[in-house]
């Protein structure tokens, strides 16, 4: 469905918070009204100090709403028609301000009042200093709003207002449009005509016809990424080690047993447009796996081991397909940090999702997930989310770095 079918007819709800980047939201109505949608704007009081009402209502026909106490709107409860009377809301540019409000549900202005009245989608569009994004109580905040089922758009990495660089850029209005449409149910979505290839699960090294090799891997966080991402418009390829959970909808998977399977479904699926290595590949197999079932014969047996071919490097190396995106994921049990950033050096890809496998941590296996983001400028500590949090969130930083990195070659 073309994204200008998808919208037209659509009633959008438009909250604009006090940011520097709410000038955007001028071409997003624009285009919205092009692609058939209606869109009605609430302004926060500090939103009105970036855009006016009046070419606010030029552009979307419509009145601005900036008072709760609006005697004309009140008569009707306005705010209750405003939240009710739409098909999704919008909040862009989302400040720290306003994230923090929606999370723990404060209603003191006619913006955050219809928020917590309404009983439709919500799309938020970040916008921030790298420093209020990453500080932990936004952290917290943003991961209740994704839990609560809020979605994101964004941000994105580039230069900011205060003349800084960093992550906390408002997604732009194509962007904006694209995740509108998507949570509407149509539309291409963010990441339509991107491939994406996505490993995940533990491989199995056969030892013998009944007994191997393998990673304590459930194969929960690389299945909800494949799902997030085919969320967001892209073809997902899944090479998928054995596990026991159904495959995603709307993605190609591909069942391998052993990490050389794996590497050979990778090679076969490649160019692609990005690459997130997520399955607990086994570092070693059985240098030569017995034809029969090994028998105990009460004594000591060895089991000579070679090392298993290096899927993460191999892609992050390729000479003629590399993926412009290659993301490796790193379980450790101690120096998180110290050993994601060594292996981001040793295996020469983009970003490492690094996290605390130890046992007393209950990642293998269970819902829930703490991550690190690394990459070469830095990193980021996210809070303890769902795996499909995770997911959710990396799909959108994906989306907003392939977009950044089109408009650049553009």
């Amino acid at each position: 469905m073309a994204r200008s079918e998808s919208l037209r007819g659509k009633r959008v709800l438009l909250i604009i918070g006090g940011g520097i980047a709410a000038y955007k939201c001028l071409e997003a109505i624009r285009r919205l009204r092009e692609a058939g949608a209606r869109v009605r704007v609430i302004v926060t009081r500090a939103g009105l100090e970036f855009v006016t009402p009046l070419s606010l209502a030029t552009l979307s026909g419509e009145k601005v709403h900036t008072d709760l106490f609006d005697l004309t709107d009140e008569v009707e409860i306005g705010h209750i028609r405003l939240a009710r009377d739409t098909d999704l809301v919008v909040v862009a540019p989302a400040t720290a301000n306003l994230i923090a409000k929606m999370a723990n549900g404060i209603a003191d202005d006619l913006a955050t009042t219809a928020l917590l009245a309404t009983d439709k989608p919500v799309l938020i569009a970040p916008a921030m200093n790298t420093r209020m994004w990453e500080h932990p109580a936004t952290r917290r905040n943003l991961a209740r709003l994704l839990a609560d089922g809020v979605a994101t758009v964004g941000p994105g990495d580039g230069p900011l207002a205060e003349g800084e660089f960093g992550i906390g850029r408002m997604a732009e209005p194509e962007e904006i449009l694209a995740a509108i449409a998507a949570a509407l149910g149509g539309g291409a979505g963010t990441l339509h005509g991107k491939k994406i290839l996505v490993t995940s699960g533990p491989t199995h090294e056969a030892i013998d016809p009944v007994r191997y090799l393998a990673n304590r891997s459930s194969g929960k966080q690389g299945h909800a990424v494949a799902s997030a991402l085919a969320g967001l418009g892209a073809e997902v390829v899944l090479i998928s080690g054995p596990v026991s959970l159904a495959d995603p909808p709307g993605v190609k998977t591909v069942h391998v047993e052993s990490a050389q399977e794996m590497l050979a479904a990778c090679e076969a699926e490649i160019p692609a447009d990005a690459a997130v290595c997520a399955a607990a590949v086994a570092d070693w197999r059985a240098e030569k796996a017995a034809g029969q079932k090994l028998k105990k014969e009460g004594k000591k047996t060895a089991l000579s081991l070679v090392e298993n071919p290096d899927i993460l490097a191999t892609l992050s190396r390729h000479k003629r397909h590399r993926p412009a995106l290659v993301i490796g994921f790193a379980a450790e049990t101690e120096k998180l940090i110290e050993n994601a950033r060594a292996k981001l050096k040793q295996k020469r890809c983009d970003w490492i999702v690094a996290n605390d496998v130890s046992p007393s941590r209950g990642v293998m296996g269970g819902d829930d997930n703490r991550v690190h983001l690394v990459f070469a400028g830095g990193d980021e500590a996210w809070p303890l989310m769902s795996k499909e949090e995770v997911a959710a969130r990396l799909a959108q930083r994906i989306a907003s770095h392939l977009t950044a990195k089109r408009k650049a070659a553009e």
